[in-house]
Order: structure tokens, then sequence, then C-alpha cells
């Protein structure tokens, strides 16, 4: 039996991110058991996501034109080579810090164009199901969230049986299946890639899409809430938590435990948005899931609350951020044109990512003149400031409104 378009970009999505969600923990611990410095450990990150960024902008035109489908297949089929070439250096030993940094590289670039084909292709397989866009949002977020369960949980399990370079093979057959899956499973579609005047330079191209967001202020509020949000994110993810679970005396099984229980939980609120979600007050759940998603979890680290009084705060933050992505994502998709869905979706993901690279670097630096507790605690107080920006912002009032964008 043939599975609907929607649930095998559900499927896609859950195997290529939960194998992203694996690398997340195993290239940063691979450096930071190996060097020890949380300095090395945040360039690593910063060396994956200036080129995830940048190649997001910029691929956005060519998903337009050639496709989102085609795009998706064929860089997750590159990203298995590219992410198998990590373990197969390090048993050549051939993986030093100087290796792995463009190898970290060519994963990024790899990455973006498939990330933002995948979330493309939204309108189109809820268009293929009749089905609101709250609905398949919510689908994707719950999607997102188990990804992130399963490859936080798969992270620490496989990192503490075979080391976190040989634990990446499992990130390179998890994109391996996700270009197979979507091969199969989404058919070809005569309005895929859609019709475009062959005399349009991709330069003229790149501007309309950042035309449209440039003149729609809820757009833009949204990607620079979220750029703020992300880099605390990723300063939180691959150089505080994993510092934390380090000088707490806790093996990096822990570093999965605590990922997959804010994930987990997650999964259920995700459900919930995309069953209820069309009739949810939008900025009222935006700006309390931001609250629970950042501060709260960072707080309850920084002063050093025991471990099962952690995991039951992670698990009630996970279940309110469930609620953001398809918030998130059925706001983009209402408000930008039919044509322009891959440019544009292309520039928001890539300026949203825009200050991640620096997540990592910022919590090094951080960690080693301060020391952790402040590290956490000083990003807990940036992150609510801006959770605060709904509440003082008054373009952020418009995301209750449903417009009809054109095609």
């Amino acid at each position: 039996m043939t599975m609907p378009p929607f649930i095998t970009l559900a499927l896609a999505t859950v195997l290529s991110t939960s194998g992203t969600r694996l690398s997340a923990i195993a290239i940063p611990w691979l450096v930071l058991t190996t060097t020890g410095s949380p300095v090395l450990t945040g360039l690593v990150g910063f060396a994956e996501l200036l080129p995830y960024v940048l190649a997001k902008a910029l691929g956005g035109p060519l998903i337009d034109r050639i496709g989102a489908r085609r795009i998706a297949v064929w860089c997750d089929g590159l990203s298995t080579i590219a992410v198998a070439l990590v373990p197969l250096l390090f048993w050549a030993g051939l993986l030093t810090i100087w290796v792995l940094l463009p190898a970290v590289a060519l994963i990024g670039v790899l990455r973006a164009p498939s990330d933002a084909a995948k979330q493309a292709l939204v309108p189109t397989v809820a268009a293929l199901g009749k089905l609101p866009l709250e609905r398949v949002t919510g689908i994707m977020g719950a999607s997102d969230r188990l990804a992130g369960t399963l490859g936080a949980a798969g992270a620490g399990v496989l990192i503490a049986l075979l080391g976190p370079a040989p634990a990446l093979l499992a990130n390179a057959l998890a994109f391996f299946l996700s270009a197979l899956v979507v091969t199969l499973g989404i058919p070809r579609l005569p309005a895929e890639p859609p019709k475009r005047d062959p005399s349009t330079s991709y330069r003229a191209e790149f501007g309309a899409g950042w035309a449209v967001l440039r003149n729609d202020p809820v757009l833009r509020g949204l990607v620079i809430m979220i750029a703020i949000t992300n880099l605390f994110d990723q300063a939180y993810a691959i150089v505080l938590l994993p510092v934390w679970v380090r000088s707490a005396g806790l093996d990096v099984t822990w570093v999965g435990i605590f990922l997959a229980a804010f994930s987990g939980a997650s999964i259920a609120g995700a459900a919930i948005a995309a069953t209820i979600g069309h009739r949810l007050p939008r900025l009222a759940i935006y700006t309390i899931g931001f609250l629970f998603a950042g501060p709260l979890p960072m707080a309850i680290f920084a002063v050093n609350a025991p471990v099962a009084v952690i995991v039951s705060v992670l698990m009630v933050s996970g279940f309110a951020a469930g609620f953001l992505n398809p918030i998130i994502g059925a706001i983009l998709f209402e408000r930008i044109p039919a044509a322009m869905v891959g440019r544009v979706i292309a520039l928001v993901g890539a300026l949203a990512w825009s200050l991640m690279p620096f997540g990592g670097l910022y919590a090094g630096l951080l960690v080693d003149n301060f020391g952790i507790a402040i590290a956490l605690g000083v990003t807990a107080m940036l992150y609510l400031l801006a959770t605060m920006t709904p509440v003082a912002v008054p373009s952020f009032r418009q995301m209750d409104r449903r417009p009809l964008v054109q095609a």
C-alpha cells in the first residue's frame, strides 16, 4: 500500500533529521574528548554551520528552478558520502582537527539545500492530501521532534558503544534512506519545477525572493527573533550541555537522555498542534512556547538541580516547545507566494540560522572565562529577553491573521 505523500515526507524528515541530530552530538563530543577545548568544539560547529547558512540562502532559486523533490534526493544522496568520510578518515588515522573542519563544512553545504527542499515540499503534499497547512506543518513538526528524540537517544548509545566517529555511519545510512524514501514515495509532479521565464536571471529570482521577505513585517520579525534564539540554542546544544554533563561527572549517554527528554515530550505538543493548531491563538502560544523552549531548561542546569528535576523540567519545556514549529510553518506558507516558496523558505531558513555558526564560539569563550554555571545563567537571561520580543514589537500581532497569498 502506497503511503500518502505527506507521510512519506514526514518519514524522510525523521530519517535525515535524526541522522543530523546524531552527528550534532557525536562530532562535538569527539572534539571535546580528544582536545578538551570548548573553543575548538565551538569552532567545529562554526565550520559546519557557516557553509550551511550560505548554501541555504543561495540555493533557494535553484529549488524553484530544478524542483524541491530532485534537490532533496540528490543532496541527501551526496550527504551519505560526505558523512561517511569522517569515520573512514578516523579509521585511516587521518582525522585531525584540521581535516575535520573541511569535512564538516562539506556536510553543511549539502545538508542545507536538502533541508530547504523538504520544507518547500510542504504546500505540495498538503494540497495533494487536501489538508490544512497547520495539519501538515504539525505533522512535520512532530516528525522533527521525533527525529530529535531518536537521534539524541541513538547518539548516546552508539557513541558509548562504538565511539563518536564510527557512530556517524548511522547518520550516513539515515541520509541514504531519506533519499530513497523521497525517490519512491513522492511522485514527480507536472508542476515541479514551476514554469518560469527562461530570460529571468538567477540574481533577479534571488532578489524577488528577498523582496517578499523584506516587505512582510511578520516574516521579518520572525526571522530576526528566531536567529537570536537559535544562536543560544546552538550554544546550549554543542557546548553548554556537553560541558555541564562532563563537569557533573556524567557520561555521554546523559547528553542524549537530556535532549531526548525534551524532544520526546515535544512530539506530544506538536501532535496536539497538528490537530487543533488552526484554532489556537498564535501569538500567545508562540511566546509561551519560546519561554519554555530556552530560558527554563538553561536556568535549571545553571542552578545544578538534581538530575530527576532536570529531566522533569525538560519534559515540560519540550511539550510547550512542540507547538512552535507548526505555528511558524503555517505562517510562512500562508505569506509566501507559491511560485517563490523555494527561494523564500531557503532565505528564511538561512537567515534564521545566520547566527548559529557563532553559538559554539560564544559559548566556548564564555565557559573558558567564567565557568559553566555563569555561562548557562547569562545565556538563559539573554534568551529570556529575546523571548519578550513579541510582547514589545507590534508587527508580531499580525501573525494571528491568515492572509491569502497570491500564486
